[in-house]
């Protein structure tokens, strides 16, 4: 804890919450399942959902497709229980415990900054990234784990192209991409995506080239955002937890950071044109 700053701890480590709704809607499913003599492998092929999906609904880990509610329905007896049990649910976003706080007010950012110098960005992640990611993590994921992380991980991911009038600005190291992080297809299909997403107006990428002279960003990632109300919050994370700073001033200094790595970073046309040629490169 810091001046300026509210700390939140990895007391629950990287593992996703629950609520009480979900862990009641999946203890039914799990039941009913079991009532029917099914294993959780054929319950799965019978609804058309992997048993990793079939296995995070039971566990209250996340939030069941519709397609899964109505589908079970009819494999488990056409009850209409868990049709309506289904719109009581309290959606969670499944993200780890100490970054939720700042997750919230990122839903509701009308500007969103970002810069970052060990991975890519979660809201950036392609699938193959993420995963590889997850894979990397100790203590090591149970498989049901990584499929919960990469669940919410897609939800947030959303945010790109669900809010249009939000401005998204991004600073990417250019060694990011070097590491090849997940190998040559991981990295070109990030590239790819990157280029993509670069395209949509409201989205700002630009690459902090590997050889720079000056950098004011050498203390670490800064993650910015300002709220309908115009307050703006900082937020920086680490191994096991996070720092969100509601402080003006100290808030203050982390934007005079970003606003001279803007400056310093490829201009967006110019960073585009160093991910075309990374990607040739591949």
């Amino acid at each position: 804890m810091v001046d300026g700053a509210v700390g939140v701890g990895a007391a629950g480590g990287s593992e996703p919450e629950s609520s009480d709704s979900l862990r009641t809607f999946g203890a039914v499913v799990q039941a009913l399942r079991e009532h029917a003599g099914l294993s959780r492998e054929e319950f799965a092929d019978l609804v058309r959902f992997s048993k990793h999906t079939v296995a995070s609904v039971e566990l209250g880990r996340r939030m069941p497709d519709p397609a899964l509610v109505e589908r079970a329905e009819g494999v488990l007896g056409n009850t209409g229980a868990l049709r309506r049990a289904a719109g009581h649910l309290a959606r969670q976003p499944g993200l780890a415990a100490w970054f939720r706080q700042w997750a919230r007010l990122e839903a509701e950012a009308i500007a969103l900054y970002t810069y970052e110098c060990r991975l890519i960005p979660g809201l950036l992640q392609t699938e193959a990234y993420a995963r590889q990611l997850f894979d990397d993590q100790l203590p090591p994921l149970q498989d049901e784990q990584i499929e919960v992380q990469w669940s919410a991980r897609a939800d947030r991911k959303r945010l790109l192209l669900d809010r249009p009038n939000t401005q998204f600005s991004f600073i990417l190291e250019e060694q990011l991409f070097l590491r090849r992080t997940g190998g040559t297809e991981v990295t070109r299909e990030l590239i790819e995506s990157l280029l993509e997403t670069s395209g949509l107006r409201n989205i700002e990428i630009q690459i902090m080239p590997l050889v720079r002279k000056s950098h004011a960003g050498l203390a670490g990632p800064i993650q910015l955002l300002e709220t309908p109300d115009a307050k703006w919050y900082a937020y920086n994370e680490g191994q096991r937890g996070g720092l969100l700073f509601t402080d003006p001033k100290e808030v203050s200094v982390l934007q005079k950071r970003y606003a001279r790595m803007r400056a310093q970073a490829l201009t967006p046309e110019d960073s585009v044109s160093l991910l075309q040629r990374m990607r040739g490169a591949l």
